[in-house]
C-alpha cells in the first residue's frame, strides 16, 4: 500500500489548491455551493495530475534509476510492474473524466486541455528547453481556470492580475527547479535532456527577472482602484513586505541552500517560508475580512 500511494505523489496534490484561489480572491470562498463545485475540480485535478505523474514515471523509468532520489520511486525501484502502473493510470484517467463530466461548468475542457498537453510533454516537450517550464507554468493556469469554470461561475473570474501573478511564480519555480538539475549534472547526476538549453548564469538571470516582474505585478495589483474597490480597502499594498520576503527566501533556499528541487518538498518542510506565507494570509484576511 505505500508503494501505491507513493506511485500518486499526493504530495504533489497542494498545487490543484489553485482551484480554490478565484473563490478567495472573488471573497466567496464561504459560498457552500461555489465551494462544492470548486473541490470537486480539486478532486478531478487530483486524479489527472497522478495519472500524469504515473505516464511520466513510466518513460523515465531507467532514467530515474540513476537519479539519487528518484530512484526510489516505485516503478524506478521495482515495487510496481509497469503494467500495474498503466492499469492504475487507466481507473484514475477515466475517474478524473467522470468527474470533471459532472461539473457543468467547463471543467471537462480544461482537464483534458492539461491531460492531452502533459502527455505530449511526457512524450518529448519536456525535452524543448523553455518550452518545458512554459508547460509547468500553463498547467497552474489551467488549475485557476478550474475554480472558475472558464467563466461559468458567475462573479468569480480571477482578474488579470491573478492570472499573470500565477504564471510568473510558476516560471520562477520552474527555473529555480532547473538549477537544481544543472547542479545535479555537474555532479555527473543523469538529469533530463532539456538542461542542455540552460545554464547556471542564464537561470540566475531568469530567477532574478521573474521575481522582479513578480513583485512589481502584485504591488500594482494592490493599487489597482478596481482591486480597491474591489477588497474595500487602500492598505493592501502592506502585504506586499510578505511577498519580497517568500520570494527572496525561495531565492535564498535555491542560490545560497542549493535545494530547489521539489518546491512542494520546501513548502512542507521550510518553516521559515511557511510562516511568511501564514504571515501574508493573515495580514489580507484582516484587511479583507
Amino acid at each position: 500500500m505505500p508503494a501505491f500511494i507513493k506511485l500518486l505523489r499526493p504530495h504533489q496534490y497542494v498545487k490543484n489548491l489553485f482551484v480554490f484561489f478565484p473563490l478567495f480572491f472573488a471573497l466567496k470562498i464561504t459560498d457552500l455551493n461555489l465551494l462544492k463545485d470548486a473541490l470537486l475540480a480539486f478532486v478531478a485535478f487530483c486524479f489527472a495530475a497522478s495519472t500524469i505523474y504515473i505516464i511520466n514515471d513510466i518513460r523515465d523509468i531507467e532514467k530515474d534509476r540513476a537519479h539519487p532520489k528518484k530512484k526510489k520511486r516505485p516503478l524506478a525501484k521495482g515495487d510496481i510492474s509497469v503494467m500495474t502502473a498503466i492499469a492504475i493510470a487507466a481507473i484514475l484517467f477515466f475517474f478524473s473524466i467522470i468527474l470533471a463530466t459532472m461539473s457543468g461548468n467547463n471543467l471537462l475542457l480544461i482537464i483534458s486541455i492539461y491531460i492531452v498537453m502533459n502527455f505530449f510533454y511526457s512524450f518529448g516537450l519536456k525535452n524543448i528547453p523553455l518550452v518545458d517550464i512554459f508547460i509547468i507554468a500553463t498547467g497552474f493556469l489551467l488549475r485557476l481556470l478550474a475554480g472558475t469554470g472558464l467563466g461559468a461561475v458567475e462573479g468569480v473570474n480571477p482578474s488579470h492580475w491573478i492570472l499573470i501573478m500565477t504564471f510568473l511564480l510558476s516560471l520562477f519555480i520552474a527555473f529555480a527547479k532547473r538549477r537544481d538539475d544543472l547542479i545535479l549534472a555537474e555532479k555527473g547526476v543523469s538529469v533530463r535532456k532539456s538542461i542542455e538549453g540552460y545554464s547556471i548564469e542564464f537561470v540566475n538571470n531568469a530567477m532574478s527577472v521573474m521575481s522582479g516582474v513578480l513583485i512589481v505585478s502584485y504591488l500594482l495589483y494592490t493599487l489597482d482602484e478596481k482591486v480597491i474597490s474591489h477588497f474595500n480597502t487602500e492598505y493592501l499594498y502592506v502585504t506586499t513586505v510578505f511577498v519580497i520576503l517568500g520570494v527572496f527566501r525561495y531565492m535564498q533556499i535555491s542560490l545560497v541552500f542549493m535545494k530547489s528541487g521539489s518546491p512542494t518538498e520546501i513548502l512542507f518542510k521550510d518553516k521559515f517560508l511557511q510562516l511568511t506565507i501564514a504571515g501574508w494570509a493573515v495580514l489580507f484576511l484582516l484587511l479583507v475580512y
